[in-house]
């Protein structure tokens, strides 16, 4: 069995940061893909931020140069800074992680989000 736990949220003024963090624990064998999704109230989950193993990042316009994805994969933690924090950023935001499992099985976890709320 494996959880993410993710950490972080809160309240901030628009103009200020935040820094999420999400760990994994559990069976884990080793961790793919990573991500950060959004989901406010009355619309879709959207992808925030993902990266791989090896580093490689992908963010959608939306936050492009406003947030910033890390992971430290000794810790089997992912890192979502966000700056310049927008009333439209406000959301419960969750965590993702494809893992293998020292099972060997492939599992696609996610946590139980976290808020944020932007003030304007």
């Amino acid at each position: 069995q494996v959880q993410l736990v993710e950490s972080g949220g809160g309240l901030v003024q628009a103009g200020g940061s935040l820094r999420l963090s999400c760990a994994a624990s559990g069976s884990i064998f080793s961790i793919n893909r990573m991500g950060w999704y959004r989901q406010a109230p009355g619309k879709q989950r959207e992808l925030v931020a993902s990266i791989t193993s090896s580093g490689r990042t992908n963010y959608p316009d939306s936050v492009k140069g406003r947030f910033t994805i890390s992971r430290d994969n000794a810790k089997n933690t992912v890192y979502l800074q966000m700056n310049s924090l927008k009333p439209e950023d406000t959301a419960v935001y969750l965590c993702n992680a494809e893992v293998i499992a020292t099972s060997r099985s492939t599992l696609s976890v996610w946590g139980q989000g976290t808020l944020v709320t932007v003030s304007s």
